[in-house]
C-alpha cells in the first residue's frame, strides 16, 4: 500500500494539514492518515482520543465542511483516519484553494484557480461572462462569415440566420444578461486579443531547431485564423513537389491536407485560452509540430484520447460554433478521422505528447516520400533547362524566330506562389467571387492580400474598370499583352504572329513549353489557310 490519488500518511497532526483536506474537498475525496510515516508503517498517535474530540470542530469552523473522524488500530498501535468527502462547492483555507492531483497536493492560483471555480459552478472558460464586449461591438464581416458557413452546413435554422445579429448570438448561447459571453469574444471580434491574451496563431519555418527562417502572425477572429492558417501553409509552408503530365500540372504535398486541417481545428477548439500564449505552428522540411496550451479532459488518458470516445471539448460554445459552421463533428472522431487520413496517406499517425504544458502534436513525413520529392524535384530542375516553362506574359513577348533558331523566352520577373496560382485560373474576365470558388479560397481578405494586388501591382493582371476598384461589375483579366515583332518568314519556317495567332497565344495555359507554343501557332496557321484566309 502506498500513498495516492486518495490517500495521504502523516505521522502527527499539525494545523497546516487542513490544507490536505481542503485538497481532497476539491478533488476526489480522500483519507489523511494520522499515525503512519512515509514508508508506510504505522507508528501510532500518542493523543488519539483528543484528537476525536478537537478535528471535527476544527475542520468544520476552519473549512466549513464536515468530515468523518475515526480510531484505528493496526500492528497494537492507535491511528486516527480522517475521511474527506468530495465538495461540489469549492472550498478554501483562509482564502487559499488547495487541490488533490495524484499523490500531491496543489495550491490553486492564477489561470488555474479561475477553471477550478468555473468548473465548481458548472461553467468553462467560455461561458464566462466578458461584459466590455457586446452585441454592437461584433463584426459585421465575422457574422456575415458565420452565416455563410452555417447556412452551406444545413446545421442552423434559416430563419435565424436571416434573422439580426442578437438572433444568432442567442441561438448560440453567447448572451449573458449583462453582455456576451468570453467565447463571443473569440468568435466575433476582429481582435480578440483585446480581450483574449494570446488568441492568435504563430507560424514558423525552421530549417532546425534554432534555424528559424521565416513566420508569420495570424490574427482575427477565430473562423477567420483557421481559413487563413490553412491557406498559408498550403501556399507558402508547405513544401508541394511539382510534376507534369502532358500540360497537367500536379502538386504532392507530403501531409495529408485533411488531417492538418483536422489537427488546427482541434487546436482551435480545445485550447486552454487563459494561459495568454498563442497556437504555435513549426514547419520543417520533413515535419509538421503544432502545440496548443491544454491538457487532456479529467480521468483521461492518451490511450482513451486515441480510442473511440465521446466528444468532451474544453470549450463547449467555441465547439458548438464551429459545428454550427460546418467545420468540426459533434461525436468525438477527429482524432480518429487524423490518423486515417494520416494511413491512407502513406504515412504515421501522427506523435501525441502532453508533457510540453499543452499538447504537442508531430506529423512526420514518410522517409520514402521525402527521397521521392526530392528526385522528383531535380529531374524537374533538369528538364526546365532544356524546356522552358514561363509563365503566360513572358510567353506572348517571346520574339518568334526561325525554324532553324531556338525559340528564347525573355526572363520571367518573380512572382509567389499564390499569384502563379491565380495567373492559372484566371480565364478571360472574372470577377472576385468567380476567382476565389476557382481557389478554393474562403477568406476575401486573404485573397486581396496574397493574390489578387500582388497580381496588379506586378502588372499580370488589370481591371476591366480602373477607375473605380471596388466596383460590383469589376472584372479581373491578363494584362495586355504586347504585340511582338513581325519577322518574314516562309510556309516552311515559323509564321508571323497576327492578331488570331495573339488571341491563341492569349489563350494558351499559364505554364507552356516554348516548343508547345510554336507547334500550336503553325496548326492555326496551317488550317486558316486551308480554309482560304489569309495569314
Amino acid at each position: 500500500m502506498k500513498e495516492s490519488q486518495h490517500i495521504e500518511w502523516k505521522e502527527t497532526w499539525r494545523d497546516e494539514y487542513l490544507r490536505w483536506i481542503c485538497g481532497f474537498a476539491n478533488a476526489e475525496g480522500g483519507v489523511l492518515v494520522l499515525g503512519r510515516n512515509d514508508k508506510g508503517v504505522a507508528v501510532g498517535v500518542d493523543n488519539s482520543r483528543k484528537l476525536l474530540d478537537d478535528l471535527p470542530n476544527k475542520i468544520r469552523d476552519v473549512l466549513g465542511i464536515m468530515a468523518d473522524v475515526h480510531l484505528v488500530e493496526e500492528a497494537g498501535k492507535e491511528l486516527v483516519e480522517i475521511r474527506v468527502e468530495p465538495y461540489p462547492s469549492p472550498i478554501s483555507y483562509k482564502g487559499e484553494y488547495h487541490y488533490r492531483s495524484g499523490s500531491t497536493k496543489q495550491e490553486l492560483k492564477g489561470a488555474a484557480l479561475e477553471r477550478f471555480l468555473l468548473k465548481k459552478r458548472g461553467r468553462h472558460w467560455d461561458d464566462a461572462p466578458e461584459p466590455s464586449f457586446t452585441v454592437r461591438s461584433c463584426s459585421a464581416g465575422a457574422l456575415r462569415l458565420f452565416k455563410q458557413r452555417a447556412t452551406e452546413s444545413g446545421r442552423m435554422d434559416r430563419a435565424v440566420l436571416r434573422d439580426g445579429r442578437e438572433a444568432v448570438l442567442g441561438n448560440l448561447e453567447l448572451i449573458e444578461k449583462h453582455g456576451l459571453k468570453r467565447a463571443a469574444c473569440l468568435l466575433f471580434s476582429d481582435r480578440p486579443e483585446r480581450f483574449v491574451s494570446g488568441a492568435w496563431i504563430k507560424i514558423g519555418f525552421f530549417l532546425t531547431d534554432d534555424d528559424l527562417r521565416y513566420q508569420d502572425e495570424i490574427h482575427g477572429n477565430l473562423f477567420e485564423q483557421v481559413e487563413k492558417t490553412l491557406d498559408l501553409l498550403s501556399t507558402k509552408y508547405l513544401k508541394a513537389y511539382i510534376s507534369y503530365h502532358g500540360l497537367q500540372r500536379r502538386e504532392t504535398f507530403l501531409f495529408p491536407q485533411a488531417a492538418l486541417r483536422e489537427a488546427l481545428l482541434n487546436a482551435v477548439v480545445h485550447k486552454d485560452y487563459s494561459s495568454g500564449i498563442p497556437i504555435q505552428i513549426s514547419v520543417y522540411d520533413d515535419q509538421i509540430v503544432l502545440w496548443n496550451p491544454g491538457d487532456l479532459p479529467e480521468n483521461w488518458t492518451l490511450a482513451k484520447l486515441l480510442g473511440k470516445h465521446p466528444s468532451c471539448p474544453f470549450n463547449p460554445l467555441l465547439a458548438n460554433a464551429f459545428f454550427r459552421a460546418g467545420y468540426i463533428e459533434s461525436w468525438g472522431r477527429g482524432i480518429q478521422k487524423i490518423q486515417r487520413e494520416c494511413r491512407e496517406y502513406g504515412i504515421e499517425p501522427p506523435v501525441y505528447d502532453f508533457e510540453m504544458a499543452g499538447l504537442l502534436l508531430t506529423f512526420r513525413a514518410n522517409p520514402a516520400h521525402v527521397q521521392a520529392a526530392i528526385e522528383q524535384g531535380e529531374t524537374a530542375q533538369e528538364t526546365a533547362s532544356t524546356t522552358p516553362i514561363t509563365t503566360l506574359k513572358a510567353a506572348v513577348k517571346r520574339p518568334v524566330k526561325t525554324a532553324a533558331e531556338e525559340v528564347t523566352p525573355q526572363v520571367t520577373p518573380q512572382v509567389t506562389p499564390q499569384v502563379e496560382r491565380l495567373l492559372r485560373v484566371l480565364q478571360g474576365a472574372m470577377g472576385r467571387d468567380e476567382l476565389q470558388a476557382a481557389l478554393d479560397l474562403k477568406d476575401r481578405k486573404s485573397f486581396q492580400d496574397l493574390y489578387l494586388r500582388p497580381a496588379i501591382e506586378a502588372g499580370l493582371i488589370r481591371m476591366s474598370i480602373p477607375d473605380k476598384p471596388n466596383s460590383r461589375l469589376q472584372r479581373y483579366l491578363l494584362a495586355t499583352v504586347e504585340t511582338p515583332a513581325t519577322p518574314q518568314v516562309t510556309p516552311q519556317v515559323t509564321p508571323q504572329v497576327t492578331p488570331q495567332v495573339e488571341r491563341l497565344l492569349k489563350e494558351t495555359p499559364v505554364e507552356t513549353s516554348a516548343r508547345e507554343v510554336t507547334e500550336e501557332v503553325t496548326e492555326e496557321v496551317t488550317a486558316r489557310r486551308q480554309k482560304g484566309h489569309p495569314q
